[in-house]
């Protein structure tokens, strides 16, 4: 009896797909495969879903995603749809800009843009998957070739072996560490985020509120009629990187950025309790790594933070995710899926190698679409970054004075992008 537990616990599970990561980008890679009838594996270090985070600021490109993904009529009902950006200088202390946030963009028809609650999104997109498509407690530690195959070595001892391997798995990615990418860089600058949520409401405008200041910028964001995101990015010196170790410290240091802001935006602050308030450093992923790396390799790639991880000067990193999801779930689909190929586990070697090479190929097809999207989004987020935070005098001037207008409508243009739909066909079993 004891031989046998000792003989199954090293069975190796065998897989077609594994994605590493249930994160946004994770999950909808996930449900895209499962809704073009591809079944998959995904690979989740915590112990359940990770809905930690607050805002994220979901622009028409995303939608269009969330549509393809069939779960855009879920979230739109949860959260409000924001109907312009308003820009306020606290340097000349007056409104610099008001662009509308309606109306027809050039590509995709209506603009649309809303503030989504990461956990309602991730949640979203789990709830659309077959029980057990996640599996939790799985941390990928190692990755190793195997003719064809790829096999896994999970923390808990697990091996699995995969046909295909797509990491979703964050910065610190272990897939992306694979094909080569370095870490990722440091801005520079730094983020603290808050998540407000009032039961008698917020009563602020369906509005994305930007205050600029000398070294700083500050967004507010109603994600519905009770909850409000907010944010604030600067580059700290040495004190200031001690007090962000302190929530508490750093609402107050908010507010003193914010002393000039209207008396109900620095409420929203003063209200944040401090267990919803986090701060962190703001990386990215240089466009020369994004240009020389290896997004695919073989029967391997990458999507999400682990491909892009970027400034969110144009909000845009989510966004940019789901985009990734509905790209590479079209691109594997066509290799994998029943009703489009003769495809079986049990086959030989040649059948394995032309197996082998159709992926490649889905893969490359996949990196090639993305790659100068991505490249494009993280440089315009670092030089928009730049000249939002105006930590040089004649930078916040040029801002204030002549660029408000044109920065906020560079973030609606840059939104303006299709993905394209999932053939959706019956899952199988």
């Amino acid at each position: 009896m004891i031989c046998q537990i000792i003989r199954i616990k090293m069975e190796m599970i065998v897989e077609d797909i594994v994605i590493v990561g249930a994160g946004i980008a994770g999950l909808a890679t996930s449900l895209g495969l499962h809704r073009l009838g591809v079944a998959s594996l995904v690979l989740e270090s915590s112990e359940k879903l990770r809905v930690d985070g607050f805002g994220l600021t979901t622009w028409t490109n995303a939608w269009k995603a969330l549509d393809a993904l069939a779960v855009g009529h879920i979230l739109r009902p949860q959260h409000l749809r924001l109907t312009k950006n308003v820009t306020t200088s606290l340097i000349m202390v007056q409104e610099t800009s008001t662009t509308s946030l309606r109306g027809t963009a050039k590509h995709c028809g209506d603009i649309e843009v809303r503030c989504v609650l990461r956990q309602l999104m991730v949640e979203a997109l789990a709830n659309e998957l077959p029980n057990g498509t996640v599996r939790f407690s799985s941390k990928l530690i190692a990755i190793e070739d195997s003719g064809f195959s790829k096999i896994l070595h999970l923390q808990d001892g697990t091996t699995i072996k995969t046909k295909v391997l797509i990491g979703c798995d964050g910065i610190k990615s272990v897939v992306a560490k694979w094909l080569g990418f370095r870490g990722t860089s440091f801005t520079g600058r730094y983020c603290v985020r808050g998540c407000f949520n009032n039961n008698d409401g917020h009563r602020l405008q369906p509005s994305f509120m930007h205050f600029f200041g000398k070294g700083f910028r500050s967004g507010f964001l109603p994600c519905d009629n009770k909850t409000v995101y907010w944010f604030l990015t600067w580059t700290p010196n040495n004190e200031e990187l001690e007090m962000a170790k302190s929530p508490n410290k750093m609402k107050q240091f908010v507010l003193s950025k914010l002393e000039k802001a209207p008396s109900d935006i620095r409420s929203i602050i003063e209200k944040t309790e401090p267990e919803d308030i986090f701060t962190a450093p703001l990386k990215y992923r240089p466009q020369w790594e994004l240009i020389r790396g290896n997004i695919s390799k073989g029967n391997v790639c990458v999507a999400g933070d682990a491909f892009h991880p970027m400034a969110p000067d144009l909000g845009q990193g989510g966004c940019c995710s789901l985009e990734d999801a509905v790209v590479l779930a079209r691109c594997v689909a066509q290799v994998f899926n029943r009703k489009n190929n003769d495809y079986d586990n049990n086959i030989g070697e040649e059948k394995e190698k032309d197996l082998y090479k159709r992926v490649e190929a889905a893969l490359e097809k996949y990196a090639n679409e993305r790659k100068w999207r991505s490249i494009d989004i993280s440089v315009t987020s670092l030089v928009v970054g730049f000249i939002q935070q105006g930590d040089l005098d004649f930078v916040s001037h040029l801002r204030d004075k002549y660029l408000a207008s044109f920065l906020a409508h560079l973030m609606v243009n840059k939104s303006d992008f299709d993905c394209g739909r999932l053939n959706i066909v019956t899952p199988y079993s």
